[in-house]
């Protein structure tokens, strides 16, 4: 089995992987960054409202927007200490280093809007794909660092770690430490081993484990799979935030907040505007909240969706504030300078995952985790908007740095790690969707939205009769990127719902009718 060693291996291309990446190779450490897809393929490259940032940033201001919106279950410590690195790393890294695109006004000055539960204008962006913006700027710089490694369509499957997967027998009695992981090259199917000083678990969010969702392909919660079977502690793991504005007619795509910002209003299929029934806040109010009444509405009118109308906006300013949401609404017909926008809610985001401090430590030993993998506790019951992305740059930038001074003063220990056996025997892929299928229906169903006692306990059923028959039939195939997202999904979907079973109490994100 090939062994390949590296200082610093992260799992993961999105944001906070990225901004780990640039801080780390910045201080000469050789980093080698894994993309199961594509570089860009990553659910903060679509990224539309916008990201947190004030110059002079008042921590406190936000502190209270943060916990409104997050049910008063943020970390207010961790709230205050990543905010304000995450205006830090913004204004080092995207505004000074990489000079990203930001709109601007007529004298080049940063632009500021605000979203649902913002009570000041201080999210900057650009137009509607501001993610874009800082993927693809960030990603630029990575390119060219030869510090860095990059290895796409290469897949994590296992994390190796001292007492499991080190050939020195006497390893065992370490403390619980990982060394790197098994990683699967998708387009030659050879598993090898990778070792590390530092692992760094940034895979994204767990979207794709429901029916209708605004996640990439693969966001099956890999890395908090990964991390629990370990022994990594996970938490939160009952709040999953649906956006309660994704297209609904034909294919599923976001449509940003940031227009009920500029002053869309939500209708139902009777032309009533219905958030004020529901919230002082009306159309901006917390996510969780206009989701469940865009599906309230939706059951009381007995109609397939809710409508967001901003058509009372001049034209010229809804296409060029919106271009990317315009033309992709455009090619499904509907003109969104004319016609009102048919929504529904879908999974968007993970407000749970795996523990970390403010510094993406686990309780393992070197083995780190950052962005919407890891939980901080900053995004409490409920995300506050454009905070996901001001999180990650602070935890990729925070972990960077105390990583590399802990590189620079400790000796780590990197076994030979125990040899990877590879089945023959192709899996079923037939078997494989099917599976998938059934994982999607049973969450969205029965852990969803809204939930209850009876239909999480049908799902729980479920799942642990898929998680056992999967773990059987993983053991005797090949592997594949499908396989490890079904394996890996089941495991991040048995845990969300051991949660919600656990927690009896409706808040944010976790409505028990």
């Amino acid at each position: 089995m090939k062994t390949v060693r590296t200082d610093c291996l992260i799992i993961g291309s999105g944001i906070a992987g990225s901004v780990y990446a640039y801080e780390a190779a910045r201080k000469g450490l050789k980093v080698t960054l894994l993309a199961c897809d594509g570089l860009s393929t990553a659910n903060s490259d679509l990224a539309q409202g916008g990201i947190v940032y004030e110059p002079n940033l008042d921590v406190e201001a936000l502190l209270q927007d943060v916990r409104l919106a997050t049910a008063g279950l943020c970390h207010e410590e961790a709230v205050r200490e990543l905010s304000v690195a995450g205006c830090e790393a913004v204004e080092k890294i995207f505004l000074t280093d990489l000079k990203t695109e930001f709109s601007r006004g007529e004298k080049e000055e940063l632009l500021f809007t605000k979203e649902g539960a913002h009570t000041k204008n201080r999210i900057i962006y650009w137009k509607d794909t501001t993610g874009h913006s800082l993927l693809s700027s960030i990603h630029k710089a990575l390119h060219v660092n030869p510090n860095i490694t990059i290895l796409e369509h290469t897949s994590a499957v296992d994390l190796l770690t001292l007492s499991h997967s080190s050939t020195n027998i006497l390893d065992r009695y370490a403390p619980l430490t990982c060394f790197g992981a098994y990683v699967l090259d998708n387009k030659k199917g050879e598993v090898y081993a990778i070792t590390a000083k530092k692992t760094i678990l940034a895979t994204g969010g767990v979207g794709q484990l429901y029916r209708h969702t605004t996640n990439v392909p693969h966001s099956y919660g890999h890395g908090i799979a990964m991390a629990y079977r370990v022994g990594a502690r996970v938490m939160n793991m009952e709040f999953v935030q649906f956006h309660p504005t994704v297209f609904a007619k034909g294919k599923n795509f976001l449509i940003s907040e940031a227009l009920r910002g500029e002053g869309a209003v939500l209708r139902n299929v009777h032309g009533e505007a219905f958030m004020e029934k529901y919230h002082a806040l009306k159309d901006l109010a917390p996510r969780d909240i206009v989701a469940r009444a865009i599906e309230e509405e939706r059951l009381k009118t007995s109609h397939d969706c809710a409508y967001l109308d901003i058509t009372h906006e001049p034209a010229a300013h809804i296409k060029d504030r919106f271009p990317s949401i315009y033309q992709t609404c455009l090619k499904e017909g509907v003109d969104i300078t004319k016609d009102w926008i048919p929504v529904v809610p879908a999974a968007h985001y993970f407000c749970g995952g795996i523990y970390t401090t403010v510094h993406g430590r686990t309780n393992i030993l070197h083995l780190n985790a950052v962005g919407e993998t890891a939980c901080t506790g900053y995004h409490g019951a409920n995300r506050l908007a454009s905070t996901s992305l001001l999180e990650a740059v602070a935890l990729g930038y925070l972990c960077a740095q105390a990583d590399g001074q802990e590189i620079a003063e400790k000796e780590f220990h990197l076994p030979q790690p125990k040899e990877w056996v590879t089945p023959q025997v192709q899996p079923d892929l037939n078997l494989i969707k099917q599976d998938i299928s059934t994982l999607k229906s049973t969450m969205w169903n029965y852990v969803g939205l809204v939930r209850s006692a009876t239909h999480l306990s049908r799902a729980e059923k479920i799942l642990r009769h898929l998680h056992n028959e999967i773990d059987v039939f993983y053991k005797g195939c090949a592997l594949n990127q499908e396989l490890l997202d079904l394996r890996n999904g089941t495991q991040t979907a048995l845990l969300i719902t051991y949660a919600a079973l656990k927690n009896k109490h409706s808040i944010g994100c976790h409505f028990i009718q």
